[in-house]
C-alpha cells in the first residue's frame, strides 16, 4: 500500500515537474498576455461599435421627430395665414351671420332638423396626425454606420 502511494506521489511530481518545465515558459507566459489583451481589446471594439450603433438609432430618431415637429409647424403657419386672410374672414363672416354676396341665395335651416345636428357632430378635420417617416433600407443604414451618417454631403 505504501509503494502504491509513494508511485502516485512520484506520477504527480512528474506531471508538475513536466506541466511547469514544459508549458510554464516565458515564451507561453508572452503569448498568454497577447491574447488576453488581443481578447479584451476586440471585446472594447465590439461594445464601441454597439454603443455607436445605438447612439445613431437615438439621433435617427430625434431627427425624424425634429422633422415631423417642422412639418406640423409649417402646417399650423399655413392655417394661421388662411384664418388672417380676407377670404377666411369673408367666408367665416358669412357663415355665422347669414350673410351672401350680391346673386347667392342663403338657406338657414331650423335649429331641430337632421341637417343641423349633422353638421354640429361633425368632428374638426383639422387636427394633424403624425406621419411616419419611412426607414432607409438595411443596406443603406449600414452605410451610414460605417462611414457616417453624412458620408454623401
Amino acid at each position: 500500500m505504501k509503494k502504491i502511494m509513494q508511485n502516485k506521489q512520484q506520477q504527480i511530481r512528474k506531471l508538475i515537474y513536466h506541466i511547469r518545465y514544459e508549458y510554464i515558459t516565458m515564451n507561453n507566459m508572452v503569448l498568454a498576455i497577447a491574447a488576453v489583451i488581443a481578447i479584451s481589446w476586440a471585446w472594447a471594439s465590439v461594445q464601441a461599435v454597439q454603443r455607436n450603433y445605438e447612439l445613431q438609432h437615438e439621433v435617427d430618431g430625434k431627427q425624424r421627430q425634429a422633422t415631423l415637429v417642422q412639418l406640423q409647424t409649417d402646417n399650423l403657419q399655413f392655417e394661421q395665414h388662411y384664418y388672417k386672410s380676407n377670404e377666411y374672414q369673408t367666408l367665416e363672416a358669412k357663415r355665422r351671420l347669414g350673410l351672401a354676396e350680391p346673386g347667392e341665395k342663403v338657406l338657414i335651416l331650423a335649429p331641430n332638423t337632421a341637417a343641423v345636428v349633422a353638421e354640429s357632430t361633425k368632428e374638426d378635420t383639422s387636427t394633424v396626425a403624425p406621419v411616419e417617416l419611412p426607414a432607409p433600407p438595411p443596406l443603406e443604414q449600414w452605410a451610414e454606420f460605417l462611414f457616417g451618417a453624412h458620408a454623401q454631403t
